[in-house]
């Protein structure tokens, strides 16, 4: 704001009110309002994650319980307890084939769609690249014969069969299978012998082919000795359909599926069942052990058919079937009764790849009350499964970590979306408080203060500290502050007025007071004689003039004062001058000049009062009984009047500056009688020589200083 103050004449500092808390309720309500948003945005989103933890909580429970229900139906289907009756062989591999103990006491060998059936129930077949199976296993039961199952399939063309009584086996289709336990091995050959195909051939199919494997034992070669017979326990069927593999239509010679049964005869274990020297142990301890191999061998010396070594093979039953229905985390122990801990199998969850979450939002899920009593305990289960070699105890153990862990990774996704709306709300309370609320405050605070220092009681109405044209704007608030920044501006500006019209009037009686005093220094000496009536009245008003003189600074009355151009006879002043000097109290004023005018552009009085200046401070700072010498040098457009006296010289650094108002030389010495000087004589001379046209200057000389006025001279 622009002040019209000269500096020293700033208004005070407004004193600021306290202001009671009714002050700032409208503060108080808006922050209020969006402290509870927050909170409300904040508490909503909490009560929501724990309502999604409550439906969460009792949706793991069922789907708990359905994972025990459906762990169970798998371990009580005939491929679950397949794949637990023989664990330990399922995990050594494929291939070579180990006989696998079946979840039922026989296989109904003889039966093409029984032994078929059994066999894909029970899951033991070895699945082969080229899409050929083979199962190979014992039954539950011991005295169900003691005999290894050989069940699988295969690709063949048409099948070619031995005649009864043939002995080369090398134009027939055959089975070879051998047999390794217990340090000794076994081996047959079985050769197919066709019988009548089945009746009721379908349409586009060729009729299908069916016969025995009759067994003998291999001595190796593909001729059998004249002396060789049948082996009787050993028993063999194959079907072969009418369906070709890979063409459309019916070809002769086209690959066809092709079923065998085999039941195996194992001595070992016969001799087991009646001995009674020791307990039977069934299944055999070292079933893992053994080892079975089948070859389907076509007419002629090319490569097998079928070999159960072939490599690729891949087994289908598995216990890590279990583990797809369970949820991640949770856990299944399979441990057979009367045995200990360490024997037991463990089954878990397949482990999702973890989301990320917060650590501090993993905690406050953990923390989040449920209603259930149990919440927080960790899910669990006991069931028994029955099985032909024993009972097996199954137990459950849930994962309330990853149900936690969830819902963390799904609050930290919609973290981002709290995080959004209470930026939102921040954003809004920022705006309202710097846009609205600061600015109210602000305009409040200023117009209280205003309110408070007019009262009666104060120091007075002060306005100059107050200023609202920071709060301008285009809208309500900021046209309020405008308006009133107006008023209050005009308000300012005519107080200003009235104080420097006020100080004006002061210097001006200032300056009037300073004139009067260089005449009554005059009338003091012409009446000084204690019985001279008019030296009283001279002293008062001395003293009234003294009184007004104090009051003020005259700088700016005596810049504001008019001085008249006038004609003077410099010459004949200055001879007047130094005639008449003593009666103002300065003796031994000489004047050394001609008799020829000069006339210059002054004023009588102004320059009167210049040069009684000048000799009054030549006076107070000559050696006593020296003179001051006035002499007046002329040219064709100026003349010089120079006023010398004896005595100490100014600083140099003084020589200009004591034209200055308050400015004196503080080394030279004070005269007796005299008090401080105010440093205005050669100010006001100063001042009247430029109102005049004229110049004045100061310089040391050799024994004293010398002060030089120069006019316009006139024709």
């Amino acid at each position: 704001m622009k002040r019209l103050l000269r500096p020293g004449l700033e208004m005070p500092r407004l004193e600021m009110p306290r202001l009671g808390l009714p002050a700032f309720r409208l503060r108080i309500l808006v922050r209020s309002v969006f402290i509870l948003l927050a909170v409300a945005t904040v508490a909503l989103s909490v009560v929501l994650l724990r309502e999604e933890k409550e439906r969460a909580w009792q949706s793991y429970q069922h789907g708990f319980q359905r994972s025990q229900a459906e762990v169970m139906a798998r371990l009580r289907h005939p491929s679950g307890q397949l794949a637990l009756l023989n664990s330990a062989s399922l995990g050594q591999g494929a291939t070579p084939l180990a006989p696998l103990l079946l979840p039922y006491s026989a296989i109904d060998f003889d039966d093409q769609n029984k032994a078929q059936q059994a066999v894909e129930m029970a899951g033991c077949s070895v699945q082969y690249p080229d899409g050929a199976s083979v199962c190979a296993a014992i039954g539950n039961n011991p005295y169900a014969g003691g005999f290894i199952y050989i069940v699988g399939s295969f690709y063949a063309g048409e099948l070619a069969g031995r005649e009864r009584g043939a002995l080369d086996l090398a134009a027939v289709h055959r089975a070879r299978v051998t047999l390794d336990m217990r340090g000794t091995t076994s081996r047959w050959v079985a050769p197919f012998e066709a019988m009548a195909p089945a009746s009721g051939t379908a349409a586009g199919t060729l009729p299908g082919a069916r016969g025995r494997l009759t067994g003998f034992v291999d001595a190796g070669g593909d001729l059998l000795d004249a002396r060789a017979r049948p082996v009787r326990d050993f028993r063999g069927w194959l079907w072969q359909n009418g369906q070709c593999r890979d063409l459309a239509g019916a070809v002769p010679d086209c690959q066809r599926r092709t079923f065998y049964s085999i039941r195996l005869p194992v001595e070992l274990f016969r001799e087991a069942l009646f001995r009674k020297d020791q307990r039977l142990v069934w299944p055999p301890e070292d079933l893992g052990s053994m080892r079975v191999r089948v070859e389907m061998q076509a007419p002629g010396e090319g490569p097998s058919l079928f070999d159960s070594n072939a490599p690729g093979a891949q087994p289908s039953a598995s216990l890590t079937d279990v583990t797809r229905s369970l949820l991640p985390g949770e856990k299944v122990q399979v441990r057979k009764m009367g045995e200990g801990e360490e024997r037991a199998l463990t089954f878990k969850g397949t482990e999702l790849q973890a989301e990320p979450s917060s650590p501090w939002l993993i905690r406050l899920v953990s923390w989040l009350p449920l209603d259930a009593p149990d919440a927080h305990a960790t899910p669990s289960g006991l069931d028994i499964l029955d099985t032909p070699t024993g009972n097996y105890v199954v137990t459950f153990t849930g994962n309330l970590r990853g149900l936690e862990q969830g819902l963390a990774a799904v609050a930290t996704r919609m973290s981002w979306y709290l995080g959004a709306m209470l930026t939102a709300i921040a954003l809004a309370w920022l705006i309202v408080e710097v846009g609205l609320l600061r600015r109210v405050t602000a305009l409040t605070r200023r117009a209280a203060a205003v309110s408070y220092n007019v009262q009666d009681g104060h120091i007075g109405p002060r306005l100059g500290d107050l200023d609202v044209s920071d709060l301008r704007g285009s809208d309500e608030l900021g046209i309020l502050a405008g308006g009133l920044a107006d008023l209050l501006q005009r308000v300012k500006d005519d107080i200003q007025r009235e104080q420097l019209r006020a100080q004006q009037e002061r210097d001006m009686w200032h300056a009037v007071g300073h004139e009067i005093m260089s005449p009554l220094q005059s009338l003091m000496v012409l009446h000084g004689g204690p019985g001279d009536p008019g030296h009283r009245y001279v002293q008062r008003m001395q003293q009234a003039v003294h009184v007004l003189y104090g009051t003020a600074s005259p700088a700016e009355a005596l810049q504001a004062a008019d001085v008249p151009q006038g004609r003077l006879d410099l010459d004949a002043f200055l001879r007047h001058v130094a005639d008449n000097a003593h009666f103002a109290g300065i003796a031994q004023v000489v004047y050394e000049g001609g008799n020829t005018p000069v006339v210059v552009r002054a004023d009588e009085f102004a320059l009167e009062d210049v040069v009684t200046h000048i000799l009054r401070n030549a006076d107070r700072y000559r050696p006593a009984g020296t003179a001051i010498t006035l002499t007046l040098t002329a040219s064709e457009s100026t003349a010089s009047a120079t006023l010398h006296n004896v005595g100490a010289t100014i600083a140099e650094d003084l020589l200009e500056r004591i034209f200055e108002l308050g400015v004196s030389d503080p080394d030279l010495p004070t005269p007796v009688g005299e008090g401080e000087h105010r440093g205005q004589g050669l100010f006001v001379a100063k001042t009247y020589m430029a109102k005049m046209g004229g110049t004045i200057n100061a310089r040391n000389t050799a024994d004293g200083v010398a002060f030089i006025l120069t006019f316009q001279r006139l024709g």
